[in-house]
């Protein structure tokens, strides 16, 4: 039994017909229930001198679609007209903004039309409402259309009109769409708001023109009094920056908007962790992570997953899964990203193993692996060497019905060319291209790069011209392959040729392109062109390291300039760029060129914290290499330092430093030396005996001719 406040009750038994409006009314404004609305308004119907009312109809049509009780709104806007009661406006546009609301654009339209054959012309909010049905179902084309036609009937377009229209282009994902018909707004002297501001960064982001977004953020927080940044714009750049890769400055951002008293919502956090993820910066994000909780949020899905992912950007796969299982037990159930990352972290640790096992567990989850997961598998084989894998994950792969694409592809391929299987890496480029799945720049890079690590020249430069007559954008690592390729094969011209092209097509030479330049100019003993290269380098903000440094540097040396080696040396100082074994030996004999002595001991002091990688090779040409220049004491400090150092000294290691002192007729300590040969374990040659017989026989020395001859005695007998 439907009870009424005794002030309706009251009016009603005044017998007056106007209160019965009254009554409804009262109900539906104070109670705001749209249940007790439908009672009393069924309870009108039923007295004998109910007359139906449009405004009656009117406020429960608005009442319905409030609730989003499309259907009902629409059949009561068909009921009132049995009624003979004539919908107005405001009717045709609250059932219009129903259906809005509900993302049934069709039937928004409809009614519109019903409205227009009713002789009602439609107001601005009739099509704001209309367009923004369309534009909400991701229906771009329409909503433009309809904003075309209401200019054309002469209701212009409002600030509300432009930023549905601008939605609509979001939300179809025609981004590049928005940001022209924002220019076309401006023009015509409407104002945006802070929400016109929001789409347009979030558009900005989307087509990669960060710098644009950023600008605009900068201009909107210095007219924070026309247009105040809000959290979701404070967020669309915190995303923007994360992307870059720039997780300083996502955080300085993160910092400005609670400074300005702007709460972070999840999506902040979230946007913040994943610049820190991104990094593998997993302090930072654990830090982010608890301060989310403090705040009184509830971590997500993307919480756990990017806090996962920190740690296994930062080779702890062991953390990762510990995130793993705590997000399970506090019931947010991972999806197959969250899987895939963990499949990332163990695989990128080298344990394929747990990376495998991964797969059948999220199969036991309910989560089917999906291209991504089979990709990231790929990846790790090649990182753990295990070619037989790589043919059991696709294998699997095609057991599940998952379809390679065009990343999958380059997984595997680069995989098996990393692993040295140049035909296997080509049978599946062979069935990518047959499948009809269309490679793209990583693609050639991939073979290119994989093919002249193969010493496989002239097939890396067929996969160029195959690139080339599929017209695929080249990018700065395909021209950095390419380059590589013609330095490998001495074709210098080509070489320059390819990076003058590069820079013409506004791709930027990054440090391995210059390394290889530098490299194949050093070959050519062109160490002016060598030269000239690195500055350039150097101003066009391109950060050199050891490598492209000791490239240079053995073009100098090559070109009878050590002093420029010297002056290299103090600028890798300055730069704070560690020396590699190269640069060690380039500088040690650009010292010798110049007898810098004190500068090449200096150098060799430096050795103490690098012996234990650096390879006996290079340790034995820098002992040669003082040996012939007569500073044996610094060659035998040297090689002390090699012993303490625990570096295996080898009999060759032996041999360049008996040879350099018997050079120099330091014949005793040839003997001292071949005595630590034997303490080590190092069984000395026969030669090695019988070479330093003469300088002592010259100084008359007896009793070491005995030792010797008994050495020599007793080494024949082993042999025979």
């Amino acid at each position: 039994m439907l009870l009424l406040p005794s002030s309706v009750v009251f009016k009603w038994l005044d017998g007056s017909q106007k209160n019965w409006f009254f009554a409804a009314k009262l109900e539906i404004t104070i109670s705001g229930s749209l249940k007790h609305a439908v009672h009393v308004f069924r309870w009108m119907k039923n007295q004998e001198n109910y007359c139906a009312r449009n405004d009656i109809y009117g406020m429960m049509i608005r009442l319905h679609a409030r609730h989003n009780q499309v259907d009902q709104a629409r059949g009561l806007f068909f009921e009132m007209q049995e009624w003979r009661c004539k919908p107005d406006a405001d009717t045709y546009n609250s059932l219009i903004h129903a259906h809005a609301r509900a993302g049934q654009w069709r039937w928004a339209i409809n009614i519109m039309e019903d409205m227009q054959r009713a002789a009602i012309p439609p107001s601005r909010t009739t099509y704001n409402n209309v367009i923004n049905a369309c534009g909400a179902a991701g229906n771009w084309k329409k909503a433009l259309e309809l904003c075309k036609k209401m200019t054309e009937n002469g209701v212009g377009p409002d600030l509300i009109t432009h930023n549905i229209v601008l939605s609509a282009f979001k939300n179809g994902a025609q981004y590049s769409k928005a940001i022209a018909y924002f220019e076309i707004m401006q023009s015509s002297n409407v104002a945006p708001d802070t929400f016109t501001w929001n789409i347009v960064i979030h558009c900005l982001v989307k087509v990669g023109q960060y710098g644009e977004a950023i600008e605009l953020f900068k201009s909107m927080s210095e007219k924070r009094t026309v247009c105040p940044p809000d959290v979701v714009t404070y967020t669309s750049i915190m995303y923007s920056y994360s992307v870059c890769g720039q997780a300083e400055n996502c955080k300085a951002v993160f910092d400005m908007m609670v400074a300005e008293g702007v709460r972070p919502n999840i999506v902040s956090y979230n946007a913040l962790l994943g610049a820190y993820a991104s990094h593998g910066m997993h302090k930072e994000a654990l830090e982010t992570f608890k301060l989310l909780k403090q705040n009184g949020l509830r971590p997500d899905i993307v919480s756990y997953t990017s806090l996962l992912n920190a740690y296994g950007r930062s080779a702890q796969p062991e953390k990762a899964r510990e995130v793993f299982n705590e997000m399970r037990k506090n019931s947010c159930k991972p999806n197959k990203v969250s899987y895939n990352a963990l499949i990332d972290a163990y695989g990128s640790a080298g344990m394929l193993k747990e990376a495998i096992s991964l797969l059948h567990e999220m199969e036991r989850d309910g989560i089917q692996p999906d291209v991504v997961s089979i990709s990231t598998l790929l990846t790790a084989c090649g990182r753990c060497r295990q070619v037989t894998k790589i043919d059991a994950i696709l294998a699997a792969a095609k057991s599940r019905a998952i379809e390679l694409n065009t990343v999958a592809y380059n997984s595997g391929i680069g995989s098996y060319l990393s692993l040295g299987d140049y035909e296997k890496a080509l049978e599946l480029y062979a069935l990518m291209r047959t499948r009809n799945v269309k490679p793209d720049a990583v693609t050639y890079n991939v073979l290119i790069s994989g093919s002249c690590k193969l010493g496989k020249y002239a097939e890396s430069l067929n996969f160029f011209e195959d690139m080339m007559d599929l017209k695929i954008h080249l990018t700065k690592e395909v021209y950095s392959s390419v380059i590589c390729s013609y330095v490998k094969q001495g074709k210098l011209s080509e070489a320059e040729s390819m990076f003058s092209s590069m820079k013409e097509s506004g791709c930027f030479p990054d440090v391995l392109t210059y390394t290889a330049m530098i490299k194949a100019y050093s070959d050519d003993g062109s160490w002016r062109r060598a030269w000239d290269l690195f500055k350039e380098m150097e101003s066009n903000d391109v950060q050199p390291d050891a490598i492209v440094c000791s490239s240079l540097m053995e073009a100098l040396n090559n070109g009878s300039q050590p002093e420029r080696v010297l002056q290299l040396m103090k600028f890798m100082k300055q730069k704070q760029i560690p020396l590699n074994q190269k640069a060690y030996f380039e500088i040690i004999a650009s010292c010798s060129m110049l007898r810098e002595w004190k500068t090449a001991s200096e150098i060799i002091e430096q050795l103490d914290s690098s012996l234990s990688s650096i390879s006996v090779g290079t340790l034995n040409h820098l002992l040669n290499f003082l040996g012939k220049c007569g500073k044996t004491e610094s060659m035998m400090k040297l090689f002390y330092k090699m012993v303490t150092s625990c570096s295996t000294v080898g009999l060759s290691t032996y041999a360049v430093l008996l040879r350099n002192l018997l050079v120099i007729g330091k014949w005793r300590k040839y003997i001292e030396v071949l005595q630590w040969m034997e303490d080590a374990g190092v069984r000395p040659t026969l030669y090695m005996y019988q070479s330093v017989l003469p300088y002592i026989w010259r100084d008359n020395s007896m009793d070491y001719v005995t030792l010797m001859q008994e050495k020599i005695n007793a080494l024949r007998e082993k042999v025979t």
